[in-house]
């Protein structure tokens, strides 16, 4: 735990650079935490959070603005009937869900109407970006995107059946953030700039102007995940019986130690006393449901206080893409530096858990990621879990393919 006095907080363990860039991150902000999960991210390192003064930091929500977690309980049971239609049940998810780069969403049912379209905060954008930014946006909502984005189906302890995905605001919000960080930066929107921290002041209209697209993101990202996880549901032949819905990669304006302040999660998962999360753990792991840590006279401890009230987002890298899948000629697909993840090893995990996979590619195998009951028990004191989720169906993009909205 790096000491108190610094207004610094630490879960578990960490290398030297995720904790360098915690620590710069920290010399501009009142407070920040690292989670258990945490690993380098691009100024601010992930499983991050940071509490300004009237301020938000582009780069600190990121390039996936609102990217979380949603899990529907149905009323299904898992019964070996069910699973003997789980093959079929995947096929179908990966059918008729939009996964990958660049996808529209091509269901008779897309959400293409959503009020969210008519928001006043449109407005924000540039004239002459607006238009065809929210065609694009129109177009994705309800798309899942590649990289570690998935729809799962899972069974919990009493055999109720869940559908979990994760992902965030696709291109729109990718659009947002880099506008953001060129304008932050005396550029114009659509230029590319360097990943630098421009903590926007909420009084002046730039940051008012990001404030209220950061929100639209937010909207956004919750219909599309929502509504993913309902067609899901469908497709099982289940019913919703309860949601629980978060974003990770976002800033909220909440109240600490009596202080209003700006509160950005970068891979963090809010967790407020009784608040519940959906923490998904890799393809090959369990995930859970949690709440935010209740004790029984409601006090809230050192611990809660000390992570913003905040908790992981999932299991947190151990391997970079590069170091787990290799490198590879995009054109040609030849291998010019193997991983340390072979095919063989990766479905041998899979299959050691009885999972069925559709996509996925070497980057996203179990290798690369911590276990999830580890970082959990690092956050100790702060949530408790509900529910434990054990996969059944894990549907993601297939390999190889590049998406430049990913978390």
């Amino acid at each position: 735990m790096i000491p108190a006095e610094k207004k610094i907080a630490v879960f578990g363990e960490h290398d030297a650079r995720t904790l360098a860039q915690l620590e710069d991150v920290a010399s501009r902000a009142e407070r920040a935490a690292l989670m258990a999960d945490g690993h380098v991210g691009y100024v601010m390192p992930i499983g991050g959070v940071a509490a300004y003064r009237d301020k938000v930091s582009v780069v600190g929500v990121g390039f996936d603005i609102a990217c979380g977690n949603a899990a529907i309980r149905t009323d299904l049971k898992y019964t070996p009937a069910l699973a003997a239609h789980l093959p079929m049940f995947a096929d179908e998810i990966q059918d008729v869900v939009s996964f990958g780069v660049g996808r529209k969403n091509r269901a008779d049912d897309a959400p293409v109407d959503h009020p969210l379209f008519k928001s006043a905060s449109w407005d924000a954008v540039p004239s002459q970006a607006r238009d065809s930014l929210r065609t694009k946006a129109r177009a994705q909502l309800g798309t899942v995107g590649s990289g570690n984005h998935y729809v799962d189906v899972f069974a919990d302890e009493q055999n109720d059946v869940w559908v979990g995905v994760h992902f965030g605001s696709r291109g729109f919000g990718h659009t947002v953030a880099s506008g953001f960080l060129a304008l932050s930066q005396g550029e114009k929107w659509g230029r590319r700039v360097p990943e630098r921290e421009v903590l926007l002041g909420l009084d002046r209209p730039l940051g008012q102007d990001y404030w209220a697209l950061m929100a639209l993101a937010g909207e956004y990202a919750y219909a599309g995940r929502e509504w993913v996880a309902r067609k899901v549901a469908s497709i099982l032949g289940g019913a919703e019986l309860e949601l629980v819905h978060n974003h990770h990669n976002f800033a909220w304006r909440e109240e600490h130690d009596g202080q209003s302040v700006i509160v950005v999660r970068k891979g963090a998962t809010p967790a407020f006393a009784g608040q519940r999360a959906f923490i998904g753990g890799s393809m090959g792991d369990d995930a859970v449901i949690v709440r935010g840590a209740v004790s029984p006279d409601e006090r809230v401890t050192d611990l809660q206080r000390a992570s913003l009230f905040s908790t992981v987002h999932g299991a947190g890298r151990v391997m970079s893409r590069t170091e787990a899948a290799g490198k590879r000629n995009w054109k040609t697909g030849k291998v010019l530096k193997p991983g340390a993840v072979s095919p063989q090893m990766m479905q041998e995990w899979v299959r050691g858990k009885s999972v069925i996979l559709r996509g996925g590619g070497l980057d996203e195998s179990p290798h690369a990621y911590r276990r999830l009951p580890q970082v959990l028990a690092a956050q100790q004191g702060t949530v408790e879990i509900l529910h434990t989720l054990r996969p059944l169906i894990v549907v993601m993009a297939g390999a190889d393919l590049f998406d430049p909205y990913k978390d």
